[in-house]
């Protein structure tokens, strides 16, 4: 009989880190702190350049709190790869970081809310609004090639992550680059709360590509919030500022079921709880950890 063990980090987006852009973050050090103290024992780097990518100062401030790091979400352009130079660069450094941290896991998103259209019509994608077999084909070489690079050269295994607003959001494209792509090299990282934003089955990707779950991004998702959202066209900020991620357990995801799967897989990996929120929200993001770390416990002994 498999054994499932979930291991628990967290990450900065949980505070407000959205990108790398975002204003009026808090400090890393005080992210560090909380994350700490709400009972987390790993983090996430956060976007590029948020905790410091000097490694043995990186080292020493996640030392000091007896963190780890687990990984990082990436943006990789899938369509332009090593044209877009300034994201190939950062993904590239990024991938560095984490292998000199000895971690194994490598999250890469497509660049997000570049495509207007992409952007526009998050969580309404339509099949005329993906990409032609050509464009697909073209799309997972680029991920294979990055991912081969990671694996050869660092040691990461690369998990793609669905995302609204790029071009890996439905459950339709997740199957045609996964099916495209190398599973040696490529898994998935299981982000349920962005499935179901995208308009997918969360159980029924989990289900179909079990054996590329390789990484977990644990998030809730309230479907009633998103529904609302998208009868307005409100793009992904207004969602989040809506409070379409909500704390584990005050949405729709259908945790017993996720829980279910993930035990007849036999996980035994990291999950990362996220809950996408923005720095002026007015929400007490220690306390949300708080509460998503005693849920998980509680209520899935995770």
């Amino acid at each position: 009989m498999l054994t499932m063990q979930i291991r628990i980090a967290t990450a900065p987006v949980s505070w407000g880190v959205l990108m790398k852009d975002t204003p009026n973050v808090l400090p890393y050090n005080t992210v560090l702190n909380q994350i700490r103290e709400a009972g987390y024992n790993g983090t996430e780097l956060g976007p590029y350049g948020y905790l410091p990518f000097d490694i043995p100062k990186l080292r020493e401030e996640l030392g000091s709190r007896d963190l780890s790091l687990i990984s990082a979400f990436t943006i990789f352009n899938f369509l332009e790869a090593k044209n877009d130079e300034v994201v190939y660069r950062e993904a590239l450094e990024t991938v560095q970081v984490l292998s000199a941290m000895k971690c194994d896991y490598l999250v890469l998103s497509d660049a997000l809310f570049v495509v207007p259209n992409r952007a526009k019509r998050a969580g309404r994608i339509r099949q005329e609004d993906s990409l032609d077999n050509a464009t697909w084909n073209r799309v997972a070489k680029n991920v294979d090639d990055f991912a081969k690079l990671a694996w050869e050269e660092y040691g990461l295994k690369t998990c793609v992550h669905p995302h609204v607003g790029g071009y890996l959001e439905t459950d339709f494209e997740i199957d045609a680059l996964l099916a495209r792509t190398n599973p040696e090299n490529v898994g998935l990282c299981f982000d349920m709360a962005h499935i179901i934003y995208g308009g997918g089955d969360p159980l029924s990707v989990l289900d179909t590509w079990r054996n590329r779950v390789w990484y977990m991004h644990i998030k809730e998702c309230d479907s009633r919030v998103r529904d609302q959202v998208l009868d307005r066209e409100g793009d992904y900020f207004d969602g989040v500022k809506s409070g379409v991620f909500p704390e584990l357990g005050a949405g729709t995801v259908d945790w017993q079921g996720i829980n279910g799967i993930l035990s007849q897989i036999g996980y035994d990996g990291w999950g990362t709880v996220e809950q996408d929120i923005l720095p002026d929200s007015g929400l007490n993001p220690l306390e949300s950890a708080k509460h998503n770390r005693r849920f998980l416990r509680d209520q899935l002994d995770w």
